[in-house]
């Protein structure tokens, strides 16, 4: 181990630290907790429960900010220990769990540093992703059950819960298409990242003469809305389907046509959900997805319409090409939006992509604060 180069690292996080700290007020920070704190010992604090979960859901947010900041900050404290004590006694024990340590605190670092990013009117929510595949049968569907493996693996890996809302095989191999939820803090402030259409390159096997294909599937991603959001929906603009549930879903499966289609005529829209065991339920959470849906819609309109005003070229929605991932002739993983790219694609597929959330978060926050 080159203590030099120790050195250096800690120095880089301590000068990353203090960055966090001129741009968060502290003070205030706490200040806001305390107050929210307050208002929770307040004795009428539960007569209104949506308020109150918005109270405590935005105190959470601060107490994690603020807590994890000081953690940060301890742990490189540690790790300036841990570096002289090896200066004192060069003990191989000790030199690895300081190379072990340093290799974790560098991730809580990127993560913390994920978080501040993510400052949106929804982004702490959960989040409803779409997985739709291309023009291209098995293939493009094979495709779409690769990205859905990409995204659980991606959940599981930061803690997130993934439901399955609604999954339709594809009629070979793969799906056809997929809802999912996942639920957790921040999940729409990471996943907003991944909207757009995915490309894949590969050596096909399901080609007998081993030719190469291009698949594409689209990914779409909403927040999960609260009661607090008024979307209108008349009833007359909806056609509801019921139909048997062909997903994992207990016995009901394939026995009830408790899952739901609802498509809304005039956008176009359509949701579905199979999670639930009753058809009510399901309706419910069907209802639910396209509130958000709509909502999304509506503020991508107003996206374009400001973009207009202001002469920029703004893309928009599913004829957006944000991903490539090259299988053959090459491995690459490269987001045309930021350039941001890796070689190692097994990596991506299994989920690591927190470096495309982190660049992108970084590149739109560049767009919207231009030097």
């Amino acid at each position: 181990m080159e203590l030099n180069e120790v050195q250096n690292d800690i120095n880089q996080m301590k000068d990353e630290i203090n960055k966090f700290r001129g741009s968060l007020d502290l003070d205030a920070l706490s200040e806001e907790i305390a107050l929210n704190e307050s208002k929770m010992a307040e004795p009428d604090f539960w007569n209104d429960n949506i308020a109150a979960k918005s109270v405590i859901d935005q105190n959470n947010i601060l107490k994690d900010k603020f807590d994890n900041f000081n953690q940060l900050v301890n742990a490189i404290d540690d790790l300036e220990v841990n570096l002289e004590l090896l200066k004192e006694d060069n003990d191989e024990s000790l030199a690895n769990e300081l190379t072990e340590n340093i290799q974790l605190v560098k991730k809580q670092l990127d993560n913390y540093r994920l978080k501040l990013l993510l400052d949106g009117k929804y982004d702490g929510n959960n989040a409803i992703l779409e997985i739709h595949p291309g023009a291209g049968g098995t293939e493009s569907q094979d495709w779409g059950a690769m990205l859905y493996r990409m995204y659980s693996r991606w959940s599981e890996q930061n803690d997130f819960e993934l439901e399955v809302l609604d999954y339709q095989s594809g009629d070979v191999a793969g799906l056809s298409s997929v809802y999912l939820l996942i639920k957790g803090q921040n999940a729409y402030g990471y996943l907003k990242s991944e909207k757009g259409v995915h490309r894949l390159v590969r050596i096909s096997p399901f080609d007998s003469a081993g030719r190469r294909h291009t698949s594409f599937a689209s990914i779409d991603v909403m927040p999960e809305l609260d009661e607090n959001v008024d979307i209108e929906i008349n009833s007359d603009d909806l056609k509801v389907d019921v139909y048997r549930a062909s997903g994992a879903g207990g016995q009901h499966v394939n026995k009830t046509s408790s899952a739901v289609r609802i498509t809304h005529i005039p956008t176009g829209v359509v949701v579905a959900s199979q999670a639930q065991r009753s058809q009510l339920q399901n309706r419910e959470t069907a209802m639910n997805m396209l509130k958000s849906k709509l909502y999304e819609l509506e503020e991508e309109k107003k996206a374009k319409e400001k973009a207009e005003l202001e002469g920029d070229q703004l893309e928009i929605g599913w004829g957006s090409q944000i991903r490539s991932y090259v299988f053959h002739p090459y491995s690459m993983v490269k987001d045309h939006r930021t350039n941001f790219e890796t070689g190692n694609i097994q990596s991506v597929m299994d989920g690591n992509i927190n470096s495309f959330i982190l660049s992108y978060l970084q590149w739109n926050l560049s767009k919207s604060n231009p030097i």
